[in-house]
């Protein structure tokens, strides 16, 4: 597989085309960033840590029946991806309450979901990213209706499967975002699941193992992300 010019950089990954159409090269770098971009840093093994988190993570969702972009590790920063028409919309599951729900809705971190609730987030980062509902996607024709549907099925089965998987390591996944293209007309999970776009709570004290840590300056943010892969059964280099 041949790696070609850039066709992206985003504000944690690099994209690459290849000399195949259908795949391209995702390079997870140190970056690490907050609030929109407000508050930046370099950590050192972020981009090695999150890669092969990522493609654990996306590797037992597709043992679970789940449609995902990742084809193979190709080294400590990169993997091999299908190349999808990406959605411009987000997907959230929350378990627990914590983050913007908190504040929009005047909730108290740390109480219980259920059920979960299910939320959609326009990506756009010069409106910050605003809720929006299903509503507003048919309208707009953002996401064709039988498409979102399939995004909503499946972002519950990656929290079906997922919550099981970090409870019997001893955590509690409070929330994440989920981001999903077409591949051929397929809906496909993209993007990334790490410590960057979910929360993840150790079980019993309730510590933050998650990117919490970069916005709150907890730090030990590479720390908590290495304690998280390590509890998986992760064997990071």
């Amino acid at each position: 597989m041949e790696k070609r010019e850039e066709l992206y950089a985003g504000k944690a990954k690099s994209v690459y085309l290849t000399d195949d159409p259908d795949c391209l090269i995702l390079e997870f770098r140190d970056d690490t960033s907050a609030f929109d971009g407000e508050k930046v840093a370099q950590l050192a093994r972020k981009g090695m840590v999150n890669n092969h988190f990522n493609v654990f993570i996306m590797n037992k969702l597709a043992e679970a029946g789940i449609p995902v972009h990742v084809e193979k590790l190709l080294s400590d920063k990169e993997v091999l991806v299908k190349k999808l028409d990406m959605m411009p919309v987000e997907c959230v599951v929350r378990n627990i309450a914590a983050g913007s729900i908190c504040r929009r809705l005047g909730v108290t971190e740390g109480i219980d979901l259920n059920p979960p609730t299910y939320e959609l987030f326009l990506k756009d980062d010069a409106l910050h990213d605003p809720m929006i509902n299903e509503s507003h996607v048919e309208t707009f024709a953002w996401v064709k209706t039988a498409d979102l549907a399939k995004m909503k099925e499946l972002t519950y089965k990656v929290n079906d499967v997922l919550k099981k998987l970090f409870a019997d390591a001893g955590m509690l996944l409070v929330d994440y975002k989920l981001e999903f293209g077409l591949f051929h007309g397929e809906v496909v999970l993209g993007d990334e699941f790490s410590p960057d776009g979910c929360r993840l709570w150790d079980a019993e004290t309730r510590e933050k193992l998650d990117k919490d840590r970069f916005r709150q300056g907890l730090g030990g943010v590479v720390e908590a992300y290495e304690e998280v892969a390590k509890r998986l059964g992760m064997r990071l280099p």
